[in-house]
Parts: structure tokens; sequence; C-alpha cells
């Protein structure tokens, strides 16, 4: 099926630019990407996006810096993804079936959901078997842009705290409730633990 495209031309100080637009669509679930589909949104795109949202709320709530809005701060991140972390989800496993197990979901959000997300499966998956998993991409997108020396290990955690929102709303919206949280012990490499809570 040939998508339709469309043209803008955009003129700014007699400089002529023409952008096509085409349509998205979602990729179905276990299809791969290739250079011939569309994804949700261009990767740099997304990291602009994602550093922009960071600095400006980290901006508007840390008048005097201190622990308490910091945590204020990462709190609004998560927050703001796992809203559209239950989103994409909900997109996502629209003609999936239902699944089996805990593990079942984990291992869809580590191939299926993080494709979408970031085009790379997650490199490690591992758990003990009582709810715990532990998810680790040794090149994690939204860290590559910063240096690989221990100066910005700190600032790390700002930017993790979207995608743990992400991952705990995924897992929220398939009636898993979680706990996620991220570590940075070598930059860009990151380990996202999820801690099923039982009821």
């Amino acid at each position: 099926m040939r998508q339709q495209e469309s043209s803008v031309a955009l003129l700014a100080s007699n400089v002529r630019f023409e952008v096509k637009i085409v349509p998205l669509r979602s990729l179905s679930p276990g299809s791969r990407l290739s250079e011939e589909q569309p994804v949700m949104a261009d990767k740099s795109l997304f990291e602009f996006l994602h550093m922009e949202m960071v600095a400006y709320v980290y901006k508007h709530q840390n008048g005097d810096n201190n622990n308490q809005e910091r945590g204020s701060s990462l709190s609004t991140l998560e927050g703001m993804g796992f809203r559209v972390g239950q989103g994409l989800i909900e997109r996502f496993t629209k003609d999936t079936p239902s699944f089996k197990d805990d593990l079942d979901v984990v291992k869809f959000l580590c191939k299926d959901l993080w494709i979408n997300l970031f085009r790379k499966q997650i490199d490690n998956l591992r758990t003990n078997h009582q709810g715990t998993y532990v998810l680790q991409d040794n090149k994690f997108s939204l860290l590559t842009q910063f240096s690989n020396s221990k100066q910005y290990m700190e600032e790390a955690p700002k930017y993790l705290a979207y995608t743990c929102g992400m991952v705990r709303g995924a897992l929220s919206n398939l009636g898993i409730d979680s706990v996620v949280t991220a570590e940075v012990s070598v930059m860009p490499a990151c380990k996202f633990q999820v801690v099923i809570q039982r009821s």
C-alpha cells in the first residue's frame, strides 16, 4: 500500500525549504524496522524533545535547587512518562494475544516496545523469578549525547525518570503494579529494575 505524501513549502528570508509530510503508522507487534517503515518519530527529534522537556521541568520547578524540589522534578517527569507509557502500550498491544504471565509482558517490553521507542531491543534481561526483573541497555539512546566520563553521572537520573515512568505506565495498563528504578554505573549503559508489587 503506497502512502500519500504532501509537501509544504516554507519561505524564510528568501530561502525555500520543502518539507515532505508522510503519515505515520505504527509497527505491528513482532515486526522489525526497515528503511521503508516510518516510525513514531525521528530519533534525534525525540532525543531533542526529551532534553528540552527535562530542562523545562527543572528550570520551572527548581528555584533553590534543593533536594525536595529536585525530587519533585523527577516525580513530574516520571508522571509524564507514566501517562505516555499507558497510551503507547494500549496502541501497541491492541492486536496482540493476551500474555500468560509477567515474564511474557516484560519480554514484550524488552523487544517490541523498546524497538518502537529506541530502535533496538534491550541487551539483557535478568530475573529472579520472584517478581524482580533487570533490563540492561548497554547504549541507552537518551544518555548517548553525554560524555562517557564520570562528571555527568549525577545528571543521569533526571534523564532516566521519564523512561522509568513509561515502563511503569505500560506495565500498569497491562494490569501489573510495579516500581521501576534506573541505575547508571558507566555511561551510556543503564539498568532498569522492575519490581512487581504483589497484593
